[in-house]
């Protein structure tokens, strides 16, 4: 069987994908599941090498060079905070590589037909097992020759494989950029959209249906081009359109575009390991996409269109005035409380403040208080971003837990710390319907006893909406840098 050990090796490098993949779910095994996915994925790119790929050694192997070395720099240079915005700028080139295979898939038809044209051969093949021409098979090499032998309806198969894989990867492509640039600070976060809204993105998406039904008659480059363009506007529009409180979901939204372009290019190529990484990614960011619109209270149909994000109204009026404390009353307060939740977000991340805040845990928790973790699933810009973080920190698991497992013990609870976290205890969310945030479950903090808000200055967060939590009487705002002032408080306690 011709590439029988590239096939083989695609077989164990998959059963290592999903083992990967299944492993990240828990703490326990996490790092083992790093590591099969690292084995997994050597062993693919050594069988491409020594199958469909050989022959392009030199090239292959510098690519790879390339590929390590950047890789190998944005490791030791990329802080965790910034992992999200590297996240969505990865996405963007699976997406970009998607268009540029397309596009190749689409000129090596061309380049077979003109061959056979020239040889007075028949192209595409009347059915398959017909013999190729030798004129034919000395010419073509790689996947030109597996064209050069497909049959007429396994051309118009390829054809449309390509037409998908350029429309997704499009969107993928620009829509992860705008991401990037969103979450990075480079590109305002606030909702815009150009005139016309959603009805510009349904007039792309008419263009490209159109497009897909005059090249599958054609052939043709036009109609192709016409529809890359309109889906690298859709990716554009739609991602523009979304507002920076719901940009985890975003981010995870692509990853399931990624892997679908994925998908397609492993059709177009004919490679199976690609199909089935592709449709693993694909799904799974999928299912995550949707669970983390019903903890944002969000239509996952809204999600994929990009129509949410934006305000309905006014928003309400907020009454009283932010608290100042400082580390000597929050240490007192410390002190005297018996039940304490921290609840982490992207300012922890920012102030690289977690390692203080496990050795305040630690010691917390020696003094004989119950010190636990609220998690929301959207805290930060990345789904499980504060979990990495708390975990990097060594901070026991047992004791890190999800909003809805700690949500009901807030009135019981003492003191709640706010470390950095913004939108996801804003009680905005149950309280204003006109709030961009409105229906979103939230961290109900404000129902402790005592809240310390640990914050740099009195701005509002990512999504720039105000916080009327930061205004209640039983929340004292400590400013400064968390992990200074996490700092200050070690210093303080007994």
């Amino acid at each position: 069987m011709e590439y029988g050990f590239t096939i083989a090796a695609y077989v164990v490098a998959a059963v290592l994908f999903i083992l990967s993949l299944g492993g990240l779910s828990d703490q326990e095994s996490a790092k083992r599941a790093v590591w099969y996915g690292i084995v997994g994925m050597a062993l693919a790119v050594i069988a491409t090498l020594l199958g469909p790929g050989s022959g392009l050694w030199l090239l292959s192997l510098l690519l790879i060079a390339i590929g390590g070395v950047v890789g190998w720099q944005l490791a030791q240079r990329v802080q965790m905070t910034q992992m999200p915005e590297l996240v969505a700028a990865m996405h963007s080139l699976v997406g970009l590589a998607a268009v540029f295979v397309g596009f190749n898939a689409h000129v090596e038809i061309g380049r077979v037909a003109a061959a056979y044209n020239e040889a007075n051969l028949a192209f595409p093949l009347a059915e398959a097992g017909t013999p190729v021409a030798a004129v034919i098979s000395d010419i073509f090499r790689g996947f030109a020759l597996v064209v050069a032998k497909k049959t007429g309806a396994e051309i118009t198969i390829l054809r449309a494989e390509l037409f998908l894989g350029v429309f997704i990867g499009a969107i993928t492509f620009t829509g992860s950029v705008i991401a990037y640039g969103k979450l990075a600070g480079r590109v305002d976060s606030a909702v815009k959209q150009l005139p016309g809204g959603h009805a510009l993105n349904a007039g792309a998406l008419a263009l490209s249906v159109v497009c897909l039904i005059w090249y599958m008659a054609t052939g043709g480059t036009l109609p192709l081009v016409l529809m890359a363009l309109a889906a690298l506007f859709v990716g554009y529009h739609l991602i523009m359109g979304i507002g920076g409180a719901d940009m985890p979901v975003v981010v995870s939204m692509l990853n399931s575009y990624s892997g679908w372009a994925a998908a397609a290019i492993g059709f177009s190529l004919g490679n199976d390991l690609l199909i089935v990484v592709g449709a693993l990614v694909g799904s799974s960011g999928a299912i995550l996409s949707y669970i983390m619109c019903k903890a944002m209270n969000r239509q996952f149909i809204s999600v994929i269109l990009g129509g949410f994000g934006g305000a309905s109204g006014p928003a309400m009026d907020i009454e009283g005035e932010m608290a100042a404390t400082s580390s000597a009353a929050v240490s007192a307060a410390l002190e005297e409380a018996d039940s304490i939740i921290i609840v982490p977000g992207y300012g922890m991340a920012v102030a690289q403040a977690q390692s203080s805040v496990s050795e305040l845990t630690r010691k917390l928790r020696a003094a004989g208080k119950t010190v636990r973790f609220g998690i929301h699933p959207v805290a930060g810009r990345l789904p499980g971003h504060m979990n990495v973080l708390l975990a990097e920190a060594k901070v026991p698991y047992d004791f890190v837990l999800e909003m809805d497992e700690i949500n009901d013990d807030f009135p019981s609870t003492d003191v709640v710390m706010v470390i950095g976290s913004n939108d996801i205890v804003n009680p905005a969310a149950q309280d204003d319907p006109n709030s961009p945030i409105a229906g979103m479950p939230v961290l109900e903090v404000w129902k402790a006893k005592q809240v310390f808000v640990f914050k740099r200055g009195q701005g509002t967060g990512y999504s720039g909406v105000e916080n009327p939590l930061f205004f209640k009487e039983n929340t004292r705002m400590f400013y400064g840098d968390a992990k200074s002032s996490v700092d200050e408080l070690l210093k303080s306690l007994p």
